[in-house]
């Protein structure tokens, strides 16, 4: 249109168009004379808390920094909150100018919610001057809240390895916690000799204890489709299952024990059962990144992308479990084929703990006939012999494992 302008000044001898026509010129080849923003950002992240107590509030305060040597005149950034975590106070989005070497701070206040978040990457969209250049890129700064509480004792149950380990048996034999006495037989060790019963009656006794051994553990996180439920607002099961394995894993090797990652559906996640500062590094990694894991539940068409669907994923975690290794199944049990598997895998003699996050619900038909259909399915895992984990995710994990095992004690 300008340049129509100008052809019409011309031939109009009319050197006012002309002028004006040129103007409109050069805005349009303007934008073409530029080159896209080079974006060079660092990015300082604070948190006001680290380990905060569900529903408190953690500030976040966010510190950019042009280390580049051009000018970026209309900067747009957007902090990478946890997927699972609420903004209550201030925005995670800023804006500035920023000139070599310059910094912007802004800040903002989010609720914890139980689990562990990491933040994702901070996106930062830059535009020159015209606004006809856009560059987009992401900045990592690692960064993570913990709403998490170990434990005091995992869940393990009796059947452990044969190798020397800290988690006590019902068997007896040598150990460090008294368990009875019995008849002395020849071939006992003199250290077990009870030598106080001997001078007292004058008749042999030998000391039993409850033995020590190691334990081996796998923790499966339900990551099928059908896992995602929750209440609208609140955190899926997936997301309490991952907060769930990070706290058991955490209490086994606290213990010194092995302990490993998968998950039932999804694309491929394997950690086998191990222990050192690597392998629970490597196991929280899995637990923060891995794509299995997603806040998001998967599509059919990202599953099948992903190869989630190529093969049964019960086929998948039955070929992976050792016949040592006890299981510690995160599921929110919302269908029956997962209480079938538990139940073969049990019959099978593996040791099998279900962790079940409640994300049922009460407001309407359908979802009092889901938490009717949940607590059967509990019902049959008990008559079937499997220990379960009911836990309100309202509630911290260890309250709920300490009032399990009040149940399979009696």
């Amino acid at each position: 249109m300008a340049l129509f302008g100008a052809a019409l000044g011309v031939l109009f001898k009319r050197p006012l168009i002309v002028l004006a026509a040129s103007v409109g010129v050069g805005f349009a080849v303007y934008p073409h004379l530029l080159t896209p923003p080079a974006v060079s950002l660092a990015v300082d992240r604070r948190l006001s808390e680290r380990d905060p107590a569900p529903g408190e509030t953690v500030t976040v305060t966010v510190t950019v920094t042009n280390e580049g040597e051009s000018w970026l005149p209309d900067l747009r950034l957007i902090d990478g909150v946890p997927a699972m975590l609420t903004v209550v106070d201030g925005t995670a989005r800023h804006t500035a100018t920023l000139r070599p070497g310059a910094s912007t701070t802004f800040s903002y206040t989010v609720a914890a919610e139980h689990g562990a978040h990491r933040f994702r990457p901070l996106t930062a969209i830059a535009r020159d001057v015209s606004g006809e250049h856009e560059v987009e890129t992401e900045v990592e700064a690692v960064d993570e809240i913990e709403c998490l509480r170990s434990p005091s004792e995992p869940p393990v149950d009796g059947a452990t390895d044969l190798y020397p380990g800290r988690v006590l048996t019902d068997e007896s034999g040598a150990g460090v916690e008294f368990d009875h006495t019995r008849e002395y037989h020849p071939g006992d060790a003199r250290s077990r000799i009870d030598w106080r019963q001997l001078a007292k009656t004058g008749s042999l006794a030998t000391l039993e204890f409850r033995q020590e051994r190691s334990v081996s553990v796998t923790v499966c996180v339900d990551a099928r489709a059908d896992a995602y439920r929750g209440q609208p607002g609140d955190p899926h099961a997936v997301s309490h299952g991952v907060a769930a394995a990070r706290e058991l894993l955490e209490s086994v090797w606290d213990l010194g024990e092995r302990a490993g990652v998968t998950t039932l559906g999804g694309p491929d996640c394997w950690l086998p059962p191990g222990r050192g500062s690597d392998h629970a590094d490597r196991a929280r990694h899995l637990l923060l990144t891995h794509p299995s894991l997603s806040p998001r539940p998967p599509n059919e068409d990202q599953a099948r992308a992903d190869g989630g669907t190529d093969t049964d994923p019960f086929d998948r975690l039955r070929t992976r479990l050792d016949g040592n290794a006890q299981l510690f199944l995160l599921t929110p049990l919302t269908d029956d084929e997962i209480v079938g598997f538990t139940l073969a895998q049990a019959a099978r003699g593996q040791s099998v703990t279900v962790v079940s996050p409640d994300v049922t619900g009460e407001d309407s038909p359908g979802e009092r006939l889901a938490t009717v259909e949940r607590r059967n399915r509990i019902d049959r895992l008990h008559r079937g012999g499997v220990r379960v984990v009911d836990w309100d995710p309202a509630n911290r994990l260890h309250k709920s494992v300490a009032a399990a095992r009040e149940r399979w004690q009696r």
